[in-house]
């Protein structure tokens, strides 16, 4: 499973949205995400990739094509 199929189904499965309403352009307001569900998905990807996601960096995140770029580079730096 790749990266955005996983990301896909953790956000999809948290904020209880059918996995066709996520796109690369969907930002997770676009979701119905709130505070509460964007931790949660932070929480449920930190623990599938044992990687840890950095605040500041995810303030510049438009979108789930940056997030999920984001979670790839992080992927990469940390040799998993």
């Amino acid at each position: 499973m790749s990266v955005e199929e996983t990301v896909r189904e953790i956000v999809t499965r948290i904020v209880r949205r059918p996995a066709s309403e996520f796109a690369k352009e969907t930002t997770f307001k676009d979701m119905g995400a709130d505070s509460l569900d964007i931790v949660q998905i932070l929480s449920a990807v930190e623990d599938k990739y044992d990687i840890e996601l950095e605040d500041d960096a995810l303030t510049d995140i438009k979108d789930m094509a940056g997030f999920v770029a984001y979670i790839e580079r992080c992927i990469s730096e940390n040799g998993k």
